[in-house]
């Protein structure tokens, strides 16, 4: 992080967390953003679900909403970037305030609500996207909708063409009853029409599906079965959650989901379980409390083929993307690893 970035990471902390928020995504297209384009290396470049990645570390969907900066996004050191979540129609969200920092425990509680501008703004936006790393979408439902399993395919439809991958997210907590769609049978039946609505694009877009942290061992290798039939193309590893264990920060009994550094131990553990339930036939992705690179690499090597990270951004700034991928560079030659690919699993008994 240099020092106009530090200075303006200083600047945002004074303000409202969702005001500092909207003004990091003005400032990406400022001269100052620190936007290197994406980092890349023979040891990093990998694939996902069929797509080429120039390295394995995603920015993950929160960040950019309604995909206002994906040209800049793109060019911030990330080796794919994943937007949304987007709704069938455009919907405020939860009152304010909504976001809220916890800075003596690096993390964030936010009760969004998948405020969005909707499938058909956001559709536009993505179709003016230019080429680059791959660029996803996270689909969600809109909050009053009477079948929140449909609105998932609504958006798949409208916005698959433009897009290069598709996130189901059932683990947000902030949308009521939107977790209940993990169960077996609901996810079952969600993930039969969103696979019957992939397979009408043109395009054969991945499919992922975003779980939440907080599912017990025996609803986790349910959920991962129902996705190994549904042929979904991976899993992230985790959404935030609902946990307040051992956080010291004044604003730690805000409702919400948590994110943020005291995620990191409970997703890498579900991210393991995951990878020895679907004995590494599944491609997954791990989320939850990266700000370093050994922590990312300590992801890879509980499983993960990508990572995705977030919230550290707003303690390290957006340089973070491209910090976390060459340092993970570093570690991969440390470890006389050739590829990434050939350190994903190789200390999954360690989460276990």
């Amino acid at each position: 992080m240099n020092i106009v970035e530090k200075l303006g990471l200083a600047v945002l902390h004074r303000l409202d967390p969702e005001r500092a928020h909207q003004w990091s995504l003005k400032a990406l297209k400022t001269p100052f953003a620190p936007l290197p384009g994406p980092v890349k290396s023979s040891r990093l470049s990998t694939t996902l679900a069929g797509l080429t990645l120039p390295n394995p570390v995603g920015l993950a969907a929160g960040y950019d909403k309604n995909a206002q900066a994906v040209d800049e996004l793109s060019r911030a050191g990330f080796g794919f970037i994943e937007v949304g979540a987007a709704t069938p129609r455009p919907q405020p969200g939860n009152p304010r305030p909504r976001l809220f920092r916890l800075g003596s425990d690096q993390a964030v509680i936010n009760r969004f609500g998948f405020n969005n501008d909707g499938m058909l703004a956001i559709a536009d936006r993505l179709a003016e996207r230019p080429n680059g790393i791959p660029v996803g979408l996270n689909l969600g439902a809109n909050k009053d909708s009477t079948d929140k399993a449909a609105d998932f395919a609504k958006v798949l439809e409208t916005c698959g063409p433009f897009v290069d991958f598709a996130t189901v997210n059932v683990s947000s907590p902030n949308t009521e009853k939107l977790r209940e769609l993990q169960g077996t049978a609901a996810l079952a039946a969600l993930l039969q029409g969103v696979m019957k609505t992939r397979e009408a694009l043109e395009r054969q877009i991945p499919v992922f599906l975003k779980i939440s942290p907080d599912l017990d061992d025996g609803a986790l290798t349910d959920l991962a079965q129902v996705a190994m039939a549904a042929n979904i193309d991976a899993i992230i590893a985790t959404n935030t959650t609902l946990s307040r264990d051992n956080l010291t920060s004044a604003q730690h009994s805000q409702a919400g989901g948590l994110s943020g550094a005291p995620l990191f131990d409970a997703s890498t553990s579900v991210l393991a379980k995951l990878f020895q339930c679907t004995q590494g036939q599944m491609p997954l992705i791990g989320v939850g409390g990266i700000s370093t690179p050994e922590q990312a690499y300590a992801k890879i090597c509980a499983g993960a083929s990508a990572v995705q990270l977030y919230t550290g951004m707003v303690y390290r700034g957006l340089s973070l993307g491209a910090d976390v991928a060459r340092g993970l560079d570093n570690l991969l030659l440390r470890d006389g690893f050739d590829n990434v690919r050939d350190a994903v699993g190789t200390k999954t008994e360690d989460w276990l």
